[in-house]
């Protein structure tokens, strides 16, 4: 499904910078159809009230997202921007770290669609997310 074989590390490069190293969120695993990435439930993350903050979840599924749809064109050509993102958050998290997986639902030309399934470290489901992804030249 990828553009071309991507390792772990590759990805993590990509990552590491901007908002998503700030949050620390890494790649865990690729394969030929998904994306799973993590994020530490940290201050940094939290509402006031000390759980993790439904806008932290949607950078996190903005995030893998992004970066899946990115890792499917060529970069030298093209390049994947949000479109529109929903979020239903489910469950509320306070510590240790959520993942995400990422699954396409659609993959266009001009336009990707993506499920992403936030769960935490015993595997319930915290948030549940759909992203498009437009597809435009550089």
């Amino acid at each position: 499904m990828w553009f071309r074989e991507y390792s772990l590390e590759e990805v993590n490069q990509i990552f590491a910078k901007n908002m998503t190293g700030y949050l620390e969120i890494e790649a865990t695993e690729i394969t030929s159809s998904s994306i799973v990435a993590r994020m530490p439930v940290t201050e940094k993350v939290m509402q006031p009230f000390g759980i993790l903050h439904g806008g932290a979840s949607v950078v996190l599924a903005e995030s893998v997202g992004s970066v899946a749809s990115n890792l499917m064109v060529d970069m030298d050509r093209q390049m994947g921007v949000g479109l529109e993102i929903n979020a239903n958050h489910l469950r509320p998290v306070n510590s240790g770290y959520v993942y995400a997986t990422c699954t396409a639902l659609h993959i266009g030309g001009k336009t990707h669609v993506w499920d992403i399934k936030i769960h935490n470290e015993k595997k319930a489901l915290v948030c549940i997310s759909r992203l498009t992804i437009a597809i435009i030249g550089k």
